[in-house]
């Protein structure tokens, strides 16, 4: 399974799918077609180099996610407005209902920041702390808030589940699961092959948020201080430090297979039950068309055998590059003539005479 580094989400009766900056919102509308908006985000890891520094990329990286799911979020629910929203409307009205819903979205976002901490950090902590007195060890209740932290999470996704609605986000979900295994499995992108595939993966953000409860239970469990208002801060400023590594460990294991790493990643697996179902062939369909969208998976299918053909062909050209110098030495060799340059006995005598005379001169003249 060869990592395409191409990822998404479910959205509203669709699915996005991102290629590096370009992303897709494929959208099955009411009249039962597919339409497909493509957009653009420049990555700050693009633009600053720290923005691509090991654990503050998780930090870009998650809040750039988090801005592309809430706009896409946007885009496939607009498909579904009341007729009377859907009338033409001028430029100028267009350009500031958009104005509009930036900044509903920021809005949305920040509600939904100050909830999530609300509820997955502040509750966690304050039962915690209530029991102190029973459990005065604090890294043992630091192990407790994790606990409460992590049942909290499974409780409100299974809650929110049996949604008529959101059940069938999660099947857009398992669509969106099932089409990027099977461009990794090196699978033509078929309805048939995609049905076959499997609806987990490594870099899910349903395991990254698992992931960042569990790390967060390490650091806090020996994270201590006295002060209980310092404790719920540092629970708080540290949340972007614990996505970093979290986002770390999901990019690793998204890329490698091994025991250790398989064994790690399947808590997350497992809590991609609750978050994925079945989907049906429509689903299916426009996952694909999103993929379709922004990644070239013909040309990645064709690469994924493409290493061991070049190492062959690598191979090849050497052994007959040796041919040919050791052929064009064969040949220089043939056409030099070695002339082997001999002088003889007597020659050699008369010159170091000449010599001994020459130097023996000298020393006849000073005895005189």
């Amino acid at each position: 399974m060869k990592n395409s580094e191409i990822g998404g989400q479910a959205v509203i009766e669709g699915v996005m799918m991102k290629n590096k900056n370009q992303y897709a919102v494929a959208v099955r509308k009411p009249d039962h077609e597919i339409e497909i908006k493509k957009g653009t985000q420049v990555s700050a890891r693009d633009k600053h180099k720290i923005a691509g520094v090991p654990v503050i990329r998780g930090v870009v990286t998650f809040v750039e996610s988090l801005t592309v799911g809430m706009r896409t979020l946007n885009e496939s629910a607009s498909y579904f407005e009341e007729e009377e929203d859907k009338k033409e409307r001028t430029p100028e009205q267009k350009e500031k209902d958009e104005k509009k819903e930036s900044i509903l979205m920021g809005l949305l976002m920040v509600v939904a920041v100050i909830a999530a901490i609300g509820i997955f950090v502040a509750v966690p902590f304050l039962i915690s702390e209530a029991l102190r007195r029973p459990v005065p060890s604090a890294q043992l209740r630091g192990l407790i808030e994790g606990i409460i932290r992590v049942v909290l999470f499974v409780v409100y996704v299974k809650l929110i589940s049996l949604m008529e609605d959101i059940k069938r986000v999660f099947m857009y979900h398992g669509a969106e699961h099932k089409t990027i295994n099977c461009v990794e499995n090196g699978l033509e992108l078929t309805i048939e092959n995609v049905k076959k595939q499997n609806m987990v993966h490594k870099r899910c953000g349903t395991s990254f948020m698992l992931v960042v409860m569990l790390v967060s239970i390490l650091f806090f469990m020996f994270i201590v201080v006295g002060n209980m208002w310092l404790r719920m801060a540092l629970r708080v400023l540290l949340i972007p430090v614990i996505a970093g590594i979290s986002y770390e460990f999901i990019r690793f294991a998204g890329s490698h297979d091994g025991p250790v790493i398989n064994v790690l990643s399947k808590p997350g697996l497992w809590l991609q039950g609750l978050t994925t179902k079945e989907p049906d062939e429509d689903m299916i369909e426009v996952a694909i068309a999103s993929v379709d969208a922004v990644f070239d998976w013909k040309k990645f299918i064709a690469g994924m055998n493409e290493p061991e053909e070049t190492v062959a062909v690598d191979s090849t050209l050497a052994a007959s590059k040796e041919k040919k110098v050791e052929d064009k030495k064969t040949e220089t060799e043939e056409d030099i003539e070695i002339v082997s340059i001999e002088s003889g006995d007597e020659e050699d005598d008369e010159i170091l005479n000449a010599l001994d005379r020459y130097f023996e001169a000298p020393e006849k003249e000073d005895k005189a």
